[in-house]
């Protein structure tokens, strides 16, 4: 498979920078970190650490690299400034329709004309401007938040919905062991009214096909143009829902996928991400 960094991606509009550091660094002067140093006073480690961790602005902006030269610009350094280490981030995706979801697998896929043209990435959505304006989570967005993150859950490119990407090697360790027994949430909107006959028929299927997963069907609305399903599935499995439907002679118009666990994608919006909180768990 050729480099993530290789394909030709669709660049997303906003800069990637959580806050825009000052637009000139002074020429000459002296490295951000020694003058922090001074300044608390503390060694010049603990400086490159307040400075990496947010915690430092010049002229009023944030600046995380320590490199950073000043000479007569305001240093202030955050009251609440801590050394702790700052603890790797995972954050939750609204993608929308027709988007790759940034996934090895969703990549190997692509074809090459597909390639040729470019295609919208899900992961060029990962960007400040992108930042829920009401993100509940509390966390401080940096620019370390931005990199080094790995999709995780696949979601097919015509699905809008939850996605997850994360810097947590504990978060990924999970969502990959526990896939198999972890609930995925998915509305669908089908063509046309769904008869309690048809409903029956989605949900005897997998008793009639012993290698389908564990999946529960149940209709949330029912109209003569328009009805939406929910289904609720054991594991992330790309194509079932479509499959399931054409078996039962529905045709899908919308997929939407809302929960993965307990991690809900609620009034996130579209094309949106936040922080998962601290208290949330898979």
């Amino acid at each position: 498979m050729r480099p993530v960094t290789a394909l030709r991606t669709k660049p997303a509009t906003a800069a990637s920078a959580p806050e825009a550091a000052p637009a000139i660094e002074a020429a000459g002067g002296e490295r951000l970190s020694k003058r922090v140093a001074a300044l608390v006073p503390c060694s010049r480690t603990e400086a490159e650490q307040y400075i990496e961790g947010g915690w430092v602005r010049v002229d009023g902006k944030v600046v995380e690299e320590p490199q950073f030269r000043v000479r007569h610009q305001t240093i202030a350094i955050d009251p609440h400034a801590s050394l702790l280490a700052q603890p790797p981030v995972t954050l939750l995706l609204h993608k929308p329709a027709d988007w790759v979801d940034g996934t090895e697998e969703s990549l190997a896929k692509l074809n090459r004309q597909t390639r040729r043209n470019g295609f919208n990435d899900a992961r060029t959505l990962l960007v400040a401007a992108k930042h829920m304006a009401k993100d509940p989570s509390g966390i401080r967005l940096l620019q370390r938040h931005l990199k080094q993150l790995s999709a995780m859950v696949p979601l097919e490119n015509a699905a809008s919905g939850l996605i997850v990407f994360t810097q947590d090697w504990r978060i990924e360790r999970k969502l990959e062991e526990d896939m198999g027994s972890m609930e995925h949430e998915v509305m669908v909107d089908v063509k046309g009214e769904v008869s309690e006959q048809t409903l029956r028929i989605l949900n005897r299927l997998q008793d009639s096909d012993a290698d389908l997963p564990q999946t529960k069907v149940s209709i949330n609305s029912n109209t003569p143009e328009r009805s939406k399903l929910r289904f609720a599935i054991k594991g992330a499995h790309r194509g079932l829902i479509a499959h399931l439907c054409q078996r039962a002679q529905l045709e899908i118009l919308e997929m939407h996928r809302i929960r993965l666990g307990r991690v809900a994608l609620r009034d996130l919006p579209v094309g949106q991400w936040r922080f998962l909180a601290p208290g949330e768990r898979f």
